[in-house]
């Protein structure tokens, strides 16, 4: 879900370039079904056109999933700073269909070690403790500039949103480089930051909220594979 603003949901347009319909490296295809789970992922060069940028930060190497889900990040804070992001160019979006995926070299995903599933009634199912963990947006702006940087996105930023990977509402890292990214809006001629995704993080925490998903499965779900959840969980 959304960052603060320019946090997880402040981002942009994509370029105006027709984008294939192939699963080859490239810009997205453009259909958007959300029909049976996709056959093919392809890797996507970063494009060529520059976004703004900031003062240059060092790079940063980001944690590998673990095989009983993504890595722990540093948790809510009571202040947050700046997160340096990967080098320019360093980060490569992958595509099923029109949805695409972050790399997960750079984004594997982080989940916050101040939440687990004995205390989920009192964090992620108590309505707006989301806003209680989010970092601010002059924190966040900078971070998605570097990110769009990382990632070669080149659109305006109010289509686009700076995503948890696993989102807040599902105990996501709140200001872990490794579960934020720029994420392209997989909905043609998108208007707002709202995608497929965002849909998916709210069914996820109903079924987690209802003890119907243990959370642990959730966070991994989405941290591996959002598209391949999607399918499976619905929006």
């Amino acid at each position: 879900m959304a960052v603060a603003s320019t946090a997880c949901g402040t981002s942009a347009t994509t370029t105006g370039a027709t984008p294939p319909t192939s699963t080859a490296v490239g810009a997205p295809p453009t259909s958007t079904a959300v029909g049976a789970p996709p056959t093919s992922t392809a890797v996507g060069a970063p494009p060529t056109t520059t976004v703004p940028t900031t003062s240059p930060v060092p790079p940063v190497t980001a944690a590998t999933p673990s095989p009983d889900g993504p890595a722990s990040g540093p948790g809510s804070q009571p202040t947050y700073a700046v997160q340096p992001q990967p080098a320019p160019g360093t980060c490569h979006y992958r595509w099923v269909a029109n949805y695409p995926l972050p790399d997960p070299s750079c984004t594997p995903g982080a989940v916050n070690p101040q939440v687990n599933a004995a205390d989920v009634a009192s964090t992620i199912c108590r309505t707006g403790w989301t806003a209680t963990v989010r970092p601010p947006e002059d924190v966040t702006g900078p971070e998605k500039v570097g990110s769009a940087s990382a990632y070669g996105y080149t659109g305006s930023f109010s289509v686009g949103e700076y995503d948890h990977l696993v989102p807040l509402e599902l105990g996501g890292d709140p200001n872990d480089p490794a579960n934020l990214w720029l994420e392209p809006n997989d909905r043609v001629g998108a208007t707002t930051v709202t995608n497929s995704k965002d849909g998916l993080e709210n069914r996820l925490r109903e079924l987690v909220c209802s003890g119907q998903v243990p959370l642990g499965v959730a966070q991994q779900a989405i941290a591996t594979d959002w598209v391949a959840a999607l399918h499976r969980y619905g929006a």
